[in-house]
């Protein structure tokens, strides 16, 4: 028998075709989706005003800028197990509010601190709207198809949101004030707190247990420290600092894994790795993550330093690569459920995406046209793996664990993004230092803006060619991590064609059984 909860919750039994109001409610929760990964680089042009009005120390301008990513890194698992408990659709209408009104503070704040403040609320709004979407589409598309279908809408949103977020910054701040890039925030909470009680369906876990609130510091003290060291180890090099909080945070992981394992009502059941095919989405999203943050932080770096592009002719330039990305994930969509084995799908997916990095690797220090390609190739493959990998995931999972599914798929994809640049940026760190001129400055030899900045010092031809020597070295740097993507995505390929493939026949011969 149905619990009743369950009943008034979701749409009907797994494979129930969801309708019109479904598909309208699907759309209401893309503004917040998309809103919440545009604040990931909202303020990438807007930080310049902001020090200008506002002026923060060094310090206070780093905490500005990372504080949102932080708090959503800490924050997912808890917030993604407390929607079991108490209602997806309720967490996601708090979140809401608390988003729209930390927004509003963020747009007029007078002081640095104030403003830390805010974004520190944003990135708990973010927390509780990231995981309840996903899994408030677990709950109302119940037929395999449709879920597969809006799994891969969720996809595009989220990778064309952070894309999207420092162009329209780059647009608000020339033409508004830079508090104009919180208040776009604002129309689409009100939308989603007027429409989301009509429309959205409540759902939780019927029989949730207690709250571990133990879970809740170990989790924080597992995710931040290890985010924090792979996040400065690209810019500042592995200092002793960044690898001791790294050791730090996977200590507290292994005391959250052993507390998941011996409490009576954990935050994240180990269960959930009992799913067919959910261990391995997880870890194939996260090197989905690894491989798209990584190469970012080169291509960006690329269209600015070395091509010479301003900040928004660069971000625009960025734009053009996300045009295939659209229908990357329909077309893995259409394929699976045209019968194309998953396995086949998402080692394709692997495959473009590797190539996208082997045209990276053959760039030159004036190949803009190569380069947008080279990230149009690799983001749309990553996003055909992300898309199926999300998918798998979400229907491995129990409906009534949708919630905490979901936040570990978002968690697994914080520490992929932050290992890619702290990896492939220390092997293209290693090259441009090795690359570089040894006569040239000390400073030159740390970044290729600090080459730049002396470059400009310099009279006539010297500051030309360290300049030049400069963003040749840094290509070098950016082609051989390209090397090094191209080839831990080829391993990915392999183990995705052999674990998917074995979980695809686990499936038949489990229909098999049933019919």
């Amino acid at each position: 028998m149905t619990n009743p909860t369950s009943t008034t919750t979701t749409p009907g039994a797994d494979g129930a075709r969801a309708g019109r109001r479904e598909w309208t409610a699907l759309g209401v929760l893309m503004l917040p989706l998309l809103l919440v990964s545009m604040d990931v680089s909202v303020l990438y042009f807007a930080i310049p005003a902001i020090s200008a009005d506002l002026r923060p120390s060094g310090t206070q301008q780093l905490w500005i800028f990372d504080i949102y990513a932080f708090v959503l890194a800490g924050l997912l698992m808890t917030m993604g197990s407390l929607g079991d408990r108490i209602g997806r659709r309720k967490l996601l209408l708090v979140g809401a509010a608390a988003f729209g009104a930390a927004s509003l503070v963020a747009a007029y704040a007078n002081s640095a601190e104030t403003l830390i403040a805010a974004r520190a609320v944003l990135g708990i709004g973010g927390a509780t709207l990231m995981p309840s979407t996903m899994a408030l589409i677990r709950t109302m598309f119940t037929d395999p198809a449709q879920r597969a279908k809006a799994i891969g809408m969720w996809s595009g949103v989220m990778t064309g949101g952070i894309a999207l977020g420092s162009v329209m910054s780059g647009v608000l701040v020339q033409y508004f004030w830079w508090g104009s890039v919180f208040l776009v925030n604002l129309p689409a909470m009100a939308l989603l707190l007027v429409l989301g009680p009509i429309l959205l369906p409540e759902s939780k876990d019927p029989e949730p247990g207690r709250f571990d609130w133990l879970s809740v510091p170990l989790s924080m003290a597992a995710v931040l420290p290890v985010i924090y060291g792979l996040k400065e180890i690209p810019s500042e090099g592995w200092n002793v600092q960044y690898v001791v909080s790294i050791t730090v945070g996977l200590l507290f992981a292994a005391l959250f894994v052993h507390r998941q394992r011996t409490a009576t009502s954990p935050m994240i059941s180990p269960a959930l790795f009992r799913g067919r095919g959910f261990a391995p989405a997880v870890v194939l999203n996260l090197v989905s993550s690894f491989a798209m943050l990584g190469s970012a932080f080169f291509t960006t770096q690329y269209l600015q330093s070395v091509l010479d592009k301003s900040a928004l002719e660069a971000a625009l330039w960025a734009l053009l690569p996300s045009v295939p990305i659209g229908a990357a994930a329909p077309i893995a969509t259409q394929l699976v459920q045209k019968g194309v084995n998953r396995a086949y799908v998402v080692t394709a997916g692997f495959v473009i995406a590797a190539a996208g990095y082997g045209m990276l690797a053959l760039a030159g220090t004036d190949s803009l046209w190569l380069v947008l390609a080279a990230c149009g190739v690799l983001a749309s493959g990553i996003v055909m793996v992300i898309s199926q990998m999300t998918d798998l995931a979400m229907g491995a999972a129990p409906a009534e664990r949708a919630g905490a599914a979901s936040s570990l798929l978002e968690t697994g994809a914080e520490f992929g993004g932050a290992l890619g640049m702290a990896v492939l940026g220390s092997i293209g760190t290693a090259i441009y230092r090795h690359e570089i001129p040894s006569s040239a400055p000390a400073v030159a030899h740390e970044t290729l803006g600090g080459a730049l900045a002396v470059a400009g010092q310099l009279p006539g031809r010297a500051g030309d060619a360290l300049a030049t020597a400069a963003r040749e070295a840094f290509t070098s740097g950016m082609r051989g991590a390209a090397i090094a993507g191209a080839v831990l995505l080829a391993g990915a390929a392999i183990a995705a064609a052999a674990t998917l493939r074995r979980i695809h026949v686990r499936e038949q011969e489990a229909e098999e059984v049933a019919a």
